[in-house]
C-alpha cells in the first residue's frame, strides 16, 4: 500500500472528514469578515476546529502502529497544542488574563478528566477492562505531578506572602525556564517503546492504511490550519462572553479548553474506541504534560514580548486545588495499569462538579 497514491487509500469516511476540514475553515474565515463579532463567527471558528481535530485524530490513527505510544503522544500532542499556543497569545494581546489561566487549567483538567474518562467509558463499554503499561502511566503522572507541583509554587509564595511574592514576575519566568529544561530532558524517554507495549488486536475490518509521508503531512498542515482558525475563535470570543453571559473563568476553563483540546478529545476517544489503550493514554496524558511543560511557560515567557497583559504563573485559590486534586486522582485511578467505564464516568462526573463551580466567576 505504501506505494499507493492518497487518492487509492481514502475511505469514504477519509473524504468526508478532509472535505469537511476545508468546507468549515473557509465557512469560519467568511464569518469573521461578513458577521464579525456575532455568535454565528464564534460557532463556526468552535466547530472548524472541532473537524480539523477529526482529522487529526484520523493521522495519529495510522501513524500509531508505526511510530509507538510515546512518539505518537509526543508528536499529537505538539500539534495539537498549537491552537491552545495561538489562542493564549491572542487573548494576552486582548488582556484577557483570567481567560488564559483559566484556559491552562482547564486543558489540563479537561484532558485527564473529561477526555480520559470518556476514552475508559468507550473503551470499557466496547472491548471491557483495558490494560496498558502500568510503567508508562507511572511515568507519564509522575512527570505532570513534578510539572503542577513547580508551576504552581509561584501560587503558594503569593498565598503566604512570602518575599518571594514581590518579585512573582522573576519568579514565574525562572519556573517558566527550568519546566522548558525538563521538557527537553524527558522526550528522549517519551520516544522509547516500553517492553509492555504489544501491537493492537487485530480488527475484523482492516483499514487502508496511509503513507507515513502523507499521514505527517495532513497532520501538518491540519495542525497548522487549526493554528489559524484558532485566531479567528478568539477574536469572537469576548463578543461572545457578553452574548451569552458567562464569566471569563468558565469561558477559559470550559469553552476556550475544550476547543483548544479538540484533537485530544477525538483522537484519544478515536484510539480507546479501537482497543488501543496504551496510545490513547499516551494521547491523551502527554497533552496535559505538554501544557504544563511547554504551554504555559511558553506564554509566560511570550507575555513579556507579545504586548498586551504579562502572564504570571499565580493562579486564583480554586483553580490550584482543582487542579492539584485531579492530577492526584487521576493518577491512583491509572497506576493499576487498568481502566474500567465506572472509572471514566467518575472522571467524567468529576469534571462536570468542577466546570459548575466555576459558571459564576
Amino acid at each position: 500500500m505504501t506505494d499507493a497514491s492518497p487518492r487509492m487509500i481514502l475511505t469514504a469516511g477519509d473524504r468526508v472528514v478532509i472535505a469537511a476540514a476545508i468546507v468549515l475553515p473557509v465557512t469560519a474565515g467568511l464569518t469573521r469578515y461578513l458577521a464579525a463579532g456575532s455568535i454565528l463567527a464564534f460557532v463556526a471558528a468552535l466547530l472548524a476546529v472541532g473537524v480539523l481535530a477529526a482529522l487529526v485524530g484520523r493521522c495519529v490513527e495510522q501513524l500509531a502502529e508505526r511510530l509507538g505510544s510515546g512518539a505518537t503522544g509526543v508528536l499529537q500532542s505538539a500539534l495539537g497544542n498549537l491552537p491552545e499556543l495561538f489562542i493564549g497569545v491572542f487573548a494576552l494581546r486582548a488582556g484577557l488574563v483570567t481567560v488564559v489561566q483559566a484556559a491552562i487549567v482547564g486543558s489540563v483538567l479537561a484532558n485527564v478528566l473529561l477526555v480520559l474518562g470518556a476514552s475508559f467509558v468507550v473503551g470499557g463499554q466496547r472491548h471491557g477492562v483495558q490494560r496498558f503499561s502500568s510503567q508508562r502511566a507511572r511515568s507519564l503522572t509522575a512527570l505532570m505531578m513534578t510539572a503542577v507541583a513547580a508551576m504552581l509554587v509561584p501560587s503558594l509564595a503569593s498565598y503566604v506572602r512570602t518575599p518571594a511574592s514581590a518579585h512573582e514576575s522573576v519568579l514565574s519566568s525562572v519556573t517558566a525556564v527550568v519546566l522548558l529544561i525538563v521538557f527537553a530532558l524527558s522526550v528522549p524517554s517519551s520516544l522509547r517503546r516500553t517492553a509492555a507495549e504489544k501491537p493492537p488486536p487485530p480488527e475484523p475490518e482492516e483499514r487502508p492504511r496511509w503513507p507515513v509521508g502523507f499521514a505527517v503531512s495532513l497532520l501538518a498542515v491540519t495542525g497548522a490550519l487549526a493554528a489559524v482558525v484558532s485566531s479567528w475563535f478568539v477574536d469572537a470570543l469576548a463578543p461572545a462572553i457578553v452574548t451569552l453571559h458567562i464569566s471569563q473563568a468558565f469561558a477559559g476553563l470550559v469553552i476556550v479548553a475544550i476547543a483548544g483540546n479538540a484533537v485530544e478529545n477525538v483522537a484519544g476517544i478515536q484510539l480507546a474506541a479501537r482497543n488501543r489503550p496504551d496510545h490513547a493514554l499516551s494521547v491523551i496524558l502527554n497533552s496535559p504534560l505538554q501544557i504544563s511543560l511547554v504551554l504555559a511557560p511558553v506564554l509566560v515567557l511570550a507575555s513579556h514580548v507579545v504586548g498586551g497583559a504579562v502572564l504570571t504563573l499565580v493562579f486564583p485559590p480554586l483553580l490550584v486545588t482543582t487542579l492539584v486534586a485531579a492530577v492526584l486522582v487521576v493518577a491512583m485511578i491509572i497506576n493499576d495499569g487498568e481502566s474500567t467505564w465506572l472509572e471514566g464516568a467518575a472522571l467524567i462526573g468529576l469534571y462536570i462538579v468542577v466546570a459548575t463551580a466555576f459558571w459564576w466567576g
